[in-house]
């Protein structure tokens, strides 16, 4: 019974730097999108300029996206230190 306990949290913990993992390659590609989209657009560089703001609105998801992978990654991190 223990044993099976102990292979359902490292599993958790798996799981949980799987996750952390994607969010950290989708923060890559919302960042490379961004940067892409607003170099095709800065020529006309104001508010009425959708592109840009989209991606400006990239660029930010990125750092957002980024910032919940890194939590997740740190929150199971320290959950599998207490559990130990």
């Amino acid at each position: 019974m223990t044993t099976k306990q102990l292979a359902l949290k490292q599993e958790s913990v798996k799981d949980g730097n799987r996750l952390a993992s994607f969010m950290t390659v989708a923060a890559w590609i919302a960042l490379a999108i961004g940067l892409l989209t607003c170099l095709f657009e800065v020529s006309d560089f104001s508010d009425r300029n959708l592109g840009l703001m989209v991606g400006i609105g990239f660029l930010v998801g990125s750092v957002q996206i980024y910032m919940i992978g890194a939590a997740i990654r740190l929150f199971h991190h320290n959950k599998a230190k207490q559990s130990e």
